[in-house]
């Protein structure tokens, strides 16, 4: 139970980073902040696959599908520090 909780957490901080992270880019079109935001979605995304692995559907290995959303938003946020930032 208490692990559910901390999944839900977890989840809930991608979400509220992804939102405040998207707000502020709209405000001042900073391309960081944009592929920051992203990279926060994803996050948010792979927390939602943890939560569905380890408490809704225990018996499915669903550990390759969390890893490879996950290593596409850090890809994405290395991105946008690379190459698209000002």
């Amino acid at each position: 139970m208490t692990s559910g909780i901390m999944y839900a957490l977890c989840t809930a901080t991608a979400l509220v980073c992804a939102i405040l992270l998207l707000r502020a880019y709209r405000r001042s079109h900073s391309p960081v902040l944009w592929w920051s935001g992203l990279c926060f979605c994803g996050l948010m995304v792979a927390n939602v696959i943890l939560v569905l692995d380890k408490l809704v559907v225990p018996t499915i290995d669903l550990e390759p599908l969390r890893l490879g959303v996950t290593l596409a938003s850090m890809t994405l946020l290395v991105y946008g520090l690379l190459y698209r930032s000002d």
